[in-house]
């Protein structure tokens, strides 16, 4: 009998909870295990949980499935928690992209780098620090699998406030092999990559042919050198400048550094996004009904690796994980070990241990570090809900192009996110 339980928060997201759903249901080692699905919202957990129903059905996978809105009645017993929430995830998002632009701050995205970057870890590692808290209490031993923005933000306050064992996960690395794939024309299929550096800003050690083994550099520097200018200009300009391919787009990358709204100022597609997701709840809806079966694309596996953490850890089944953000000690040799980095991984019963990857070029490692230092002072001014090192923060992170607007966001943006922010230490 597998007595294995997930309890899985945030399970109220239509499209990611389908995603996880999904893995589970396609993953006969979880068969008669248990799924705990937690969200505070219970509107959308009744949704979720009812289509959980169905697709255990359907897959025939026999699990108990649960659902509350209170996970401190879900956390005893845990194994492995996997964690999607999101603090008011597009309502606040949309100030974090509007405010700083009013100001005179260019920037793209807003989510994992910038003065959006900065609120959304003020608002949200409070809420992780608390799961994290209910865990060394109830579950001890449990796994925290993490799929929450900011990652890097997320693995260093764990790590460093908690005694949880976690690990990120984020699927920016198969932007890079579409990339480079479009770039020479070849399958996504056949490129295969080595990536390692910070979440969203991983560089491409290797990129070979899956099946001959072929470097595919000389062909992608080749290929281009004549692709369309006006595709991916800044990860294309950066493989230029400094010889290796970047993940995970134009708009994450542009995060990190001041001159990324060069290739556009764009900000999240947030009506696209809401579109996305009323489609995806109306054909669960569908599903939950039974006016369409549950079959093809629901019983299909994402390209989410939640799942795959699980089983290696609850089978002692040794899996490479292609990328997983985890604390970096030594892992790449010339970042700080008290960086949280995105490295290949191997995860068996004993855990998830980073390959060790060896010293990146010297300017790409100079160029992360100080986005490293960013994310920890970001962390400090979260976890000690602290205004004046909040500023500290808007101050170092090269977004930030005037103290004077750094000053006029901080006090904007705090306000908005006031009922979320809050010492927790």
């Amino acid at each position: 009998m597998n007595n294995t339980k997930i309890v899985f928060i945030g399970a109220g997201s239509v499209c990611f909870g389908t995603s996880t759903f999904r893995d589970i249901f396609t993953c006969p080692e979880l068969k008669n295990s248990t799924l705990s699905l937690v969200d505070v919202n219970p509107v959308n957990l009744d949704r979720m949980y009812n289509l959980a129903l169905v697709m255990n059905k359907a897959a025939g996978f026999n699990m108990t499935i649960e659902m509350t809105t209170d996970r401190t009645v879900a956390l005893p017993g845990a194994e492995f928690v996997i964690n999607s929430i999101a603090v008011e995830r597009c309502e606040l998002w949309k100030h974090d992209w509007l405010v700083p632009k009013k100001y005179g701050i260019r920037h793209t995205l807003g989510e994992n780098g910038g003065p959006g970057g900065l609120f959304f870890t003020m608002r949200t590692i409070p809420y992780i620090l608390d799961i994290a808290r209910d865990m060394e209490r109830l579950c001890p031993g449990a796994w925290f699998i993490n799929f929450s923005n900011p990652e890097s933000r997320i693995i260093l306050a764990l790590s460093k406030y908690t005694t949880v064992k976690c690990v990120g996960l984020c699927h920016g690395i198969y932007g890079a092999v579409e990339r480079i794939a479009r770039i020479t024309g070849l399958p996504e299929d056949k490129v295969e990559v080595l990536g390692a550096g910070l979440n969203h800003f991983q560089w491409m050690l290797q990129a070979r042919h899956k099946d001959t083994l072929e470097d595919l550099y000389p062909l992608l520097r080749e290929k281009n050198a004549a692709y369309d200018p006006a595709y991916e200009p800044l990860s294309r300009r950066l493989f230029t400048t400094f010889g290796l391919f970047p993940s995970c787009g134009d708009g994450h990358i542009g995060e990190y550094l001041p001159y990324g709204w060069e290739a556009g100022e764009e900000g999240y597609t947030f009506d696209e996004d809401e579109r996305h997701k009323n489609h995806i709840a109306a054909e669960a809806d569908k599903r939950i009904s039974g006016e369409i079966p549950v079959e093809g694309w629901w019983l299909t596996p994402s390209i989410e690796h939640g799942i795959d953490v699980v089983t290696a850890i609850m089978n002692n089944k040794k899996t490479v994980l292609q990328a997983g953000i985890v604390m970096n000690n030594g892992a790449i040799s010339n970042l700080p070990g008290e960086a949280a980095v995105e490295v290949p991984a191997v995860v068996d019963r004993s855990g998830v241990t980073p390959m060790r990857v060896g010293a990146l070029p010297a300017n790409i490692a100079r160029l992360l570090s100080a986005q490293v230092f960013v994310q920890q002072a970001a962390v400090e001014a979260a976890v000690y809900g602290d205004k004046g090192l909040a500023l500290q923060t808007l101050l170092i992170d090269p977004v930030v192009n005037s103290s004077d607007a750094a000053v006029k966001v901080l006090d904007e943006l705090w306000e908005i996110n006031k009922p979320h922010i809050r010492r927790c230490v």
